[in-house]
C-alpha cells in the first residue's frame, strides 16, 4: 500500500471556469494528443471509426442543461479530469505503490511500470477520473502534463498543461493553489471557486468557478403578432421592408 506524503506547501492544479467553457472539446483533443505522444504508454483507441468506438481519455467534457431556482435554463459544459486531491483516496488502496502523490508539488501520478491494472484506484476515486487502458493494461489519469510544466527546453509560455495552453475560451487556468497570492488563488477568491463534492473529504486541489447569473430583460419583448398588425401608415421598420418587398412580387 502507498502512504500519502505530508501536505505540500506547493499545490499545483487547475481552476476551470464553468461560465466561459463553451464545450468545444479542444482541451480533450490536446490532452489526447500530448499524452499519446509523450508521457507513459500511448492512449489507446479501439475501433475508433466503427459502430462501438472505445478509447482512453484523461480529460472529458460533459454537458448539462441546468434550471436555476430563479432565472432561465442554461447549458453548463463541465470538464472533468483528475483533481489531484490532497487526501487522494486512490493512493492508499494501490497494492503495488504504483499510484502515488508527489511531496514536492502535490501532483498525483501512476508509475506504469509498477501498475498491474487491478483497478482498485478507479474504484476508490469518487470522481471517476481514472481509466484503464485496454491495450496497455495499466491505469491512466491526468498528469497535469508534468513532462511539460518542468521542461526547460520548451518556451516558458508552453510550460503549462496542454489543455490550458489550447483552450480558446480561456476557461482553464493553471498554477499554485497553495500560494494565496498566486493568480489562480486570487481568481478562486474573487469568483467564489468551489470544490467538487466537498462532503467526500478528498479535498481536491482543482477548483471550479460557478457560472455567473445570466442577464435578464427588464421588460417583456413585444408581441410579434402585434408588430405584424398594419397601422394607418402600414408596417414600419424591418417588417415594413419585408411587406413592401413581397408586395412587389
Amino acid at each position: 500500500m502507498t502512504v500519502l506524503p505530508p501536505p505540500s506547501l506547493k499545490k499545483l492544479g487547475l481552476v476551470i471556469d464553468l461560465d466561459t467553457c463553451v464545450g468545444c472539446h479542444a482541451c480533450v483533443i490536446a490532452c489526447k494528443g500530448w499524452n499519446t505522444e509523450n508521457y507513459g504508454a500511448p492512449l489507446s483507441d479501439l475501433d475508433p471509426y466503427g459502430a462501438e468506438p472505445e478509447g482512453t481519455f484523461l480529460n472529458r467534457v460533459h454537458s448539462y442543461e441546468v434550471t436555476p431556482e430563479s432565472g432561465t435554463p442554461l447549458t453548463v459544459h463541465f470538464p472533468k479530469s483528475c483533481l489531484h486531491c490532497e487526501d487522494a483516496p486512490c493512493v492508499p488502496v494501490c497494492p503495488t505503490g504504483a499510484s502515488y502523490k508527489r511531496a514536492e508539488d502535490g501532483i498525483v501520478l501512476v508509475n506504469e511500470d509498477a501498475c498491474i491494472g487491478c483497478g482498485l484506484c478507479a474504484w476508490a476515486c469518487p470522481y471517476g477520473a481514472r481509466e484503464l487502458d485496454a491495450l496497455a493494461g495499466v491505469m491512466k489519469k491526468c498528469t497535469l502534463c508534468v513532462d511539460r510544466i518542468y521542461n526547460e527546453a520548451l518556451p516558458e509560455r508552453d510550460r503549462e498543461p496542454a489543455c490550458v495552453r489550447t483552450c480558446p475560451a480561456g476557461a482553464r487556468h493553471f498554477g499554485d493553489l497553495g500560494d494565496a497570492e498566486s493568480a489562480v488563488s486570487r481568481l478562486v477568491a474573487e469568483r467564489g471557486g468551489i470544490d467538487l463534492m466537498p462532503d467526500l473529504g478528498a479535498r481536491p486541489v482543482n477548483k471550479y468557478l460557478p457560472p455567473r447569473p445570466r442577464d435578464r430583460l427588464q421588460e417583456a419583448p413585444p408581441d410579434l403578432a402585434a408588430l405584424c398588425e398594419p397601422g394607418t401608415e402600414g408596417l414600419s421598420g424591418f417588417l415594413g421592408w419585408i411587406d413592401r418587398t413581397l408586395s412587389r412580387l
